[in-house]
């Protein structure tokens, strides 16, 4: 996209205001080839990928993908039915029709179930309407490229700005909640109440263990993947330190828990599962002799 289209679109967004609502869609203006390149690199193309344009238009973003990666397959959706029958032109000349298609569709009725990679390019205000369809519906750990405009208050994993802005967003998995698991160390049974709240990518938390209470450290959601770090004194034990890594799997956490005493110079590795409650035993009555 050069200067002059740039400023165009931006001036007819200030002239628009807040009246651009829902029922407005994005004209058609192409993102440079170059750009694209850019948005699709950020994203790390695999074997494996599902690339879906939402707002296709003459299909550039998927047609590139294609080409950039000879086994992913693509998806591009838009409302104008010139557009669409243009991209499948393209996708047939380019030889990339088995993998790659283009339908005639609302960006909010596209389903996203399978899509691995999300790219976008329509005005602010529709980004941040589609927001909540993506997280909802997009699997964790789909990446969402985006050329120049950003998602809100969601921040990018990653950008590009060696020329006009690409981000790359992760969709994060689900991780609040109250989370409760049991582990075996140094011959105790320990019951581990947790608390995660989140914000898109970012979580914080606090922790029980008997009548003790800590706070979750070093905590990192990518995807579905959770990483997170303990340190509190326990019983009979002294101070332990806690490293605790998984994947968020619906209700359920699988992963390895880490765990070392504050005289012991071995670690201990064991498994790790947590499963996710209504109620939680962090918020039950402490009593007076809580240490």
């Amino acid at each position: 996209m050069n200067r002059i289209i740039h400023w165009l679109i931006v001036a007819a967004l200030v002239l628009g205001g807040t009246a651009l609502a829902q029922e407005r869609y994005s004209i058609f203006v192409g993102s440079e080839p170059a750009n694209v390149e850019r948005m699709l690199k950020l994203a790390e193309l695999r074997d494996d990928d599902v690339v879906v344009d939402l707002g296709s238009g003459d299909g550039r973003i998927v047609l590139m993908a294609a080409q950039m990666n000879r086994r992913l397959r693509g998806l591009g959706v838009d409302l104008d039915p010139k557009l669409v029958d243009e991209a499948n032109a393209a996708a047939k000349a380019q030889r990339v029709a088995d993998r790659v298609r283009f339908v005639r569709q609302n960006a909010f009725d596209a389903d996203l179930r399978e899509a691995t990679v999300i790219a976008m390019w329509l005005w602010p205000e529709i980004q941040m309407m589609l927001r909540p369809k993506i997280l909802a519906e997009a699997r964790p750990g789909t990446r969402v490229i985006t050329n120049l405009w950003d998602l809100g208050s969601w921040p990018p994993d990653a950008v590009d700005k060696d020329g006009p802005t690409v981000s790359m967003w992760v969709v994060p998995g689900r991780a609040a909640g109250n989370w409760n698991w049991e582990v075996t160390f140094g011959e105790r049974k320990l019951a581990y109440a947790v608390v995660l709240e989140q914000n898109f990518q970012t979580i914080e938390g606090v922790v029980r263990v008997g009548n003790r209470r800590g706070i979750v450290h070093a905590a990192k959601l990518n995807g579905e993947g959770i990483a997170f770090t303990i340190g509190m004194t326990l019983e009979g034990l002294g101070y332990v330190r806690h490293e605790f890594t998984g994947r968020i799997r619906g209700d359920t956490i699988e992963g390895t828990a880490r765990m070392q005493r504050e005289k012991d110079e071995r670690w201990v590795e064991l498994p790790w599962r947590a499963t996710r409650s209504a109620s939680s035993a962090y918020f039950a009555p402490t009593g007076l002799d809580a240490k």
